[in-house]
């Protein structure tokens, strides 16, 4: 079952209805788990189960399609299966764990997936059942399709900033964009040149346990000037931030064409050579 009618974005009492479809798979990715699972979730550990990996500089980055097709199939999801994803729902940053993923799974072919508004933490706010055990699934084949125009390499982020058309927005702190903070995963403070800055934090709440809405989304990204056209590059440090605010634009928002940099600062400030830009 893969119903492309699914929203990219499902809230519980959706989840609730259709938990039991043998079409549906909920994939639980909170890093650790705490206090039980939506029943029939299977469990992969965000942080540890391999969805990212170090690639040169780039600490954050997509791992080959070979690697992941093995972790999914791995965990019994296959090519027909919608996937769910489940975060934990503490705040925009943790939110990034299905982000992410959800992400990945697009950048492998696999449309079929969705983001739990709220994550667990709405689960169980909305009354939602909880088992004590992760689902165990038999494993199976995933074929991954791979499609390039969701991601954006360090080349594209060179030669947008040599042209200065390309928006790039800058989804961390305000501290961290102006280069009064830095992330261990960063060489250097600072940003990337001509980048604008809008930090996540706005675009999830935890209190009510959803993400904004898409004329909110909109908004904040006219607030913080950042153009919403000519297929903007969002990056952070590691590409785990970024992928809040490129769901939120791209699947949330409807923004056409929005790239997510992996790579991020931790690639970018890895060459002395690349030009970082700081306030002051």
């Amino acid at each position: 079952m893969t119903d492309s009618s699914i929203s990219p974005l499902v809230d519980a009492s959706w989840l609730k209805s259709p938990l039991d479809s043998p079409g549906i798979v909920v994939l639980d990715v909170r890093t650790p788990p705490a206090g039980g699972f939506v029943p029939g979730s299977v469990h992969s550990d965000y942080a540890t189960s391999g969805w990212r990996t170090v690639v040169g500089g780039g600490a954050g980055m997509l791992p080959e399609p070979g690697v992941l097709a093995g972790l999914i199939g791995g965990l019994g999801i296959g090519n027909g299966d919608h996937v769910v994803l489940v975060a934990a729902g503490a705040n925009a940053s943790d939110m990034g764990n299905a982000t992410r993923v959800y992400w990945t799974f697009k950048m492998l072919g696999h449309d079929a997936v969705s983001v739990l508004d709220g994550g667990f933490a709405a689960w169980v706010a909305a009354g939602g059942p909880v088992t004590p055990e992760p689902a165990v699934r038999k494993p199976t084949s995933f074929a991954t399709h791979p499609r390039a125009g969701l991601r954006a390499t360090v080349e594209d982020v060179e030669a947008a900033v040599t042209a200065g058309a390309v928006p790039l927005h800058d989804a961390r702190s305000a501290e961290q964009f102006a280069g009064k903070a830095k992330s261990p995963q960063a060489r250097a403070p600072g940003t990337i040149p001509g980048a604008v800055n809008l930090d996540i934090a706005p675009l999830f709440s935890a209190a009510e346990h959803r993400f904004a809405t898409p004329e909110a989304v909109k908004a904040m990204a006219d607030q913080a000037g950042l153009p919403l056209r000519d297929q903007p590059i969002t990056f952070c440090n590691t590409g785990h931030l970024a992928s809040v605010s490129w769901f939120a634009l791209s699947e949330i928002a409807g923004v056409p064409g929005v790239r997510l940099y992996d790579g991020s600062m931790s690639e970018w400030s890895a060459d002395p050579e690349r030009p970082l830009q700081t306030e002051g």
